[in-house]
């Protein structure tokens, strides 16, 4: 993609700036005017300038004192989901070699110790990486201009 050379501009030679545009759309007519008046489509390319980071969006558990409770057991019923299905697989692996009815007794085991286990690491990795990562969101990088650039012959 054309934008990236914002991000490696150093690996690129420095170039000829044409002309800057407000938006991506008219920095790409203007490359195609220069296509089609016959300039080699290889020495051409549009650079983002005027990069700016957006900040991440909200603190969503530090935000009142009900929300974090809420984060914390949803982290602990995502933990328990995963844990009972691997112990249900785990019960189903093992009831495989266990002759009669008591095969379901192993099943059953197997989904609730997997629940409880996963549930107790899901609220405990909450708990653990809470204290780091108390935003929700990602920087987002916006362009403000968009420079058509040329390569000297």
């Amino acid at each position: 993609m054309v934008t990236t050379a914002v991000l490696i501009r150093s690996t690129y030679p420095a170039g000829e700036s044409v002309q800057e545009f407000g938006s991506f759309r008219e920095a790409e007519r203007m490359a195609g005017r220069l296509s089609e008046a016959g300039f080699p489509v290889q020495r051409v390319r549009v650079v983002g300038t005027g990069l700016r980071a957006e900040p991440a969006t909200a603190r969503p558990d530090k935000t009142g004192p009900d929300k974090a409770g809420r984060h914390k057991t949803r982290a602990a019923l995502l933990g328990a989901g995963l844990g009972a299905w691997l112990g249900m697989l785990t019960g189903l692996v093992l009831g495989l070699f266990i002759a009669g009815p008591a095969w379901l007794s192993v099943l059953l085991g197997g989904l609730l110790i997997g629940a409880f286990l996963g549930g107790l690491t899901g609220l405990l990795t909450h708990w653990a990486v809470d204290k780091r990562t108390d935003h929700a969101g990602t920087s987002v990088i916006r362009v403000q201009r968009f420079a058509v650039e040329v390569d000297p012959a």
